[in-house]
């Protein structure tokens, strides 16, 4: 994973980087395995994990299909 620093940008570069670790799994994953887990959690975690995902891709093939309105864009705006 790469990060350039623009400019001498360190916090932007940093706020890169956290958006990148945040889209990849990273923060999750090292969340996960700082304590143990029994098995029982994981199955119940992993099924959740399914449905969850299965549900999403059951919204988007409707919305795809036209039987749900789109969903609404996120409008990121700045203030100055």
């Amino acid at each position: 994973m790469q990060v350039f620093v623009r400019d001498n940008n360190i916090d932007q570069a940093l706020r890169a980087l956290k958006k990148k670790l945040q889209r990849e799994g990273i923060f999750r994953e090292m969340k996960a395995r700082t304590a143990y887990e029994k098995p029982s959690e994981k199955r119940a975690r992993e099924k959740a994990e399914a449905i969850r995902r299965a549900r999403k891709l059951a919204r988007k093939q409707a919305q795809r299909e036209g039987l749900l309105p789109a969903a609404k864009k996120k409008v990121i705006g700045r203030a100055r």
